[in-house]
């Protein structure tokens, strides 16, 4: 997985989110590009999939308005993100996922229900959409641990995740010494900058946090 940076507004707060992002599809491909080295390889079309920072981990507590560790009710993290990308007219993607649960009170078979959000992200910023659902833990009777596994989804355009071809050409042409432009970087003219960042989209995934629990991810 690679890893990327980006701020952008998520759940009614700025977010300076740290994806751990991976790509998925088959071997075809389009240009992966890198600031610093320009073409390296083939870049896949397919969203890319992360969890967006503060929000891969989720604690609710025994009572209102507490947050000390004594009145901690369940904790719980998503892990084991995967995906997986159907090529076509239409990408298809789907983002796979654990949670992992702990209670502190394993008094009684117990049904919790945790929400999580996932987004689809064009160009680091645009939120294109979002979908909610719910991922189930069933704790047994004495049992402090728990697992469920919750799955997100999404379709996009093909062409609209693909690099037009004139920018294509800009950025694979060669260029000799002497040449007027080849000492310019390609990938540093605004409107092919502009070009990749639309071609670029994410799937995000997350639990759906209040702002209480999101401020106190962030303290951590």
């Amino acid at each position: 997985m690679n890893a990327s940076a980006r701020r952008f507004a998520l759940l009614g707060a700025p977010l300076v989110a740290a994806l751990a992002l991976s790509a998925c599809g088959g071997k075809s491909g389009e240009l992966v590009v890198d600031d610093a080295v320009g073409v390296t390889a083939l870049r896949d079309p397919c969203p890319r999939v992360g969890i967006p920072d503060y929000t891969g981990d989720v604690t609710t507590f025994t009572a209102p308005g507490r947050t000390d560790s004594a009145s901690i009710d369940v904790e719980a993290v998503i892990t084991n993100l995967r995906a997986q990308c159907t090529d076509g007219e239409k990408l298809y993607s789907v983002a796979s996922f654990d949670v992992l649960a702990r209670r502190t009170n394993t008094s009684g078979a117990r049904r919790v229900e945790l929400p999580y959000f996932s987004t689809v992200i064009r160009g680091g910023n645009i939120v294109v959409a979002k979908r909610l659902g719910k991922v189930v833990i069933e704790f047994a009777d004495g049992q402090a641990r728990a697992s469920a596994k919750g799955q997100a989804a999404a379709y996009v355009e093909k062409a609209e995740a693909s690099l037009p071809e004139d920018m294509v050409d800009r950025i694979t042409r060669k260029r000799r010494a002497g040449d007027q432009d080849a000492a310019v970087d390609p990938l540093s003219q605004p409107d092919v900058k502009a070009a990749l960042a639309r071609a670029n989209f994410e799937l995000l995934v997350g639990f759906q946090l209040t702002d209480a629990q999101l401020q106190l991810n962030v303290r951590k």
